[in-house]
């Protein structure tokens, strides 16, 4: 008997290495985006594709919070910083058009930062909540896409954390709506509709301060989609 056993031991154990195979290269990742120091807190769970470069996880992060782009910005993955540079800004060692995020070797739970606008000193604090690796991930799902999140991004020219967080105190916000309707009533009662553009910056410095607690998935969901089609079309 030891002698049957043997060979097919052996035979099992010289087939062990063509049974190792390489790790799957993730398909999707989902991320938790907090804005960091904000309470309530401002966040969007998105469904990112692994294949995203850094310069298109940056687009993404902008679309999600509402941003322009016209401010400075930097990932911190760890340790080591990516990002697009420009004249007057940080550079960066790597092309933010070639590095995807499936090449950074994420993990589940894994966490890392995106600082936008150095002046203001906004931080996202990204966590990874799943790394999908089967491309069945994607079935029937538009990527990238939000499945989830509360609150309006904050304007990005009000000064930052702390500017932000005095401004839409509920006092503020209550100064905010009377002021707007007091605003809507002249025009309305004045019946004088070239002068709205006398107000025109003021109302958009309030419009915000209502809208704080607003947020619209399929709105944003729109938005990724048509940017998602236009870097497709760019291709």
């Amino acid at each position: 008997m030891p002698g049957v056993i043997r060979p097919q031991r052996e035979a099992r154990m010289g087939a062990m290495p063509d049974t190792i195979q390489p790790a799957p290269f993730p398909s999707v990742y989902q991320l938790r985006v907090v804005v960091r120091g904000v309470s309530p807190l401002i966040w969007r769970r998105l469904l990112i594709p692994a294949d995203t470069t850094i310069a298109g996880l940056h687009a993404v992060l902008q679309i999600a919070y509402g941003w322009t782009g016209t401010h400075l910005h930097r990932f911190v993955v760890q340790g080591r910083e990516y990002g697009i540079g420009y004249v007057g800004g940080p550079g960066f060692g790597d092309d933010p058009r070639r590095v995807r995020l499936g090449d950074l070797g994420l993990r589940r739970t894994e966490r890392f930062t995106y600082h936008y606008d150095f002046t203001a000193g906004w931080c996202l604090d990204l966590r990874v909540e799943q790394v999908r690796t089967d491309l069945a991930a994607q079935k029937g799902q538009h990527c990238p896409v939000c499945t989830g999140g509360r609150r309006a991004g904050p304007p990005e020219d009000c000064g930052g954390v702390q500017a932000f967080l005095e401004n839409t105190q509920p006092h503020h916000v209550l100064v905010a709506a009377i002021r707007t309707a007091e605003i809507l009533g002249m025009l309305l009662d004045d019946e004088d509709v070239p002068r709205f553009g006398e107000h025109r910056d003021e109302l958009a410095g309030l419009l915000p301060l209502l809208g704080v607690d607003r947020f619209d998935r399929r709105r944003l969901n729109r938005a990724l989609a048509a940017h998602a089609a236009a870097e497709t079309r760019a291709a």
